[in-house]
């Protein structure tokens, strides 16, 4: 079985899946295949339905209803990859019903809190890069992977945009605010001649930033700045939508602006622009307006 795990998460890799995929798929499988081992049922002939059942059921009671899902996914696309491969006779999840995801409402910051976290970042021992990057993920509410992705040809000064590779490897251009270029220019100018072709942010050892290092900076800047609440990459993003939504953004443009492949993944915004729908609430009730 092991080996057959290796080989399809090479598969994911060559067909462009991101890194947090493969990366969480890799776990996710491990954590099955340690179980078969356990049972001494290491093997393709142990890939069945019961089997698996047998897994979920094993599980920690603490995992997430959507972690568990995101473990089904793992198994099921292993199991489509096997059998296109002529390595199964039949399909474990024909009679498998999957639970339904569960529908958690996005964490964001409210724009006290964002200025905080980005003042805070300007204050760090790499504070110009920290600015930059603060600044552009809050401006253009981009993917952990998205950003770490950039080279500093994707970021177009005069017209004010940044051209990114969303899910998929798919090319999308999002504005970018003034203050945002203007910062990434600062930080372009304290590195020592920076090439178009050459990563957007750089670690501390001028290499590449990574999803993992972008992570430790948020958490850092986070703990610094004295937010009460965990703060990630995503919640910059989380906060971008909806203080959009807030301040009177079209559902459509924000979808185009998150690469949303769908307007229902955007619209889960919507439930969490109170703010927003207090304000149209007051505006617009008859009985409101008597008050």
């Amino acid at each position: 079985m092991d080996t057959w795990v290796q080989a399809f998460l090479l598969h994911l890799e060559n067909k462009n899946f991101s890194a947090n995929t493969v990366k969480s798929y890799r776990a996710d499988l491990q954590e099955f295949t340690d179980y078969l081992s356990k049972r001494k049922q290491n093997t393709l002939e142990a890939f069945t339905s019961p089997v698996i059942r047998s897994f979920l059921a094993s599980l920690p009671q603490d995992y997430a209803r959507n972690t568990v899902l995101r473990k089904i996914a793992a198994l099921r696309s292993l199991a489509a990859f096997l059998l296109r491969q002529g390595k199964l006779a039949r399909n474990p999840f024909k009679l498998l019903p999957a639970p339904k995801r569960e529908k958690l409402l996005p964490k964001f910051l409210t724009l006290p809190e964002t200025d905080r976290l980005i003042n805070t970042a300007g204050n760090t021992h790499f504070a110009a890069r920290d600015k930059a990057l603060f600044e552009l993920m809050y401006s253009s509410g981009l993917r952990r992977s998205e950003v770490t992705g950039l080279k500093i040809r994707d970021v177009d000064f005069f017209n004010g945009v940044v051209r990114v590779l969303g899910k998929g490897n798919k090319e999308r251009l999002v504005p970018v605010t003034d203050e945002a270029l203007y910062a990434i220019k600062y930080y372009l100018s304290t590195r020592p001649n920076p090439q178009p072709q050459d990563a957007l942010f750089l670690n501390a050892h001028g290499k590449p930033l990574t999803g993992d290092g972008l992570a430790f900076i948020f958490k850092n800047t986070a703990i610094a700045a004295h937010l009460a609440r965990k703060v990630t990459p995503h919640s910059l993003r989380h906060s971008f939508a909806t203080h959009l939504l807030n301040n009177g953004c079209d559902l459509r443009s924000l979808q185009e602006m998150l690469g949303h492949k769908t307007l229902a993944a955007t619209q889960v915004y919507t439930h969490v622009s109170l703010d927003k729908l207090k304000s149209v609430y007051q505006h617009a009730h008859p009985k409101n307006k008597e008050n």
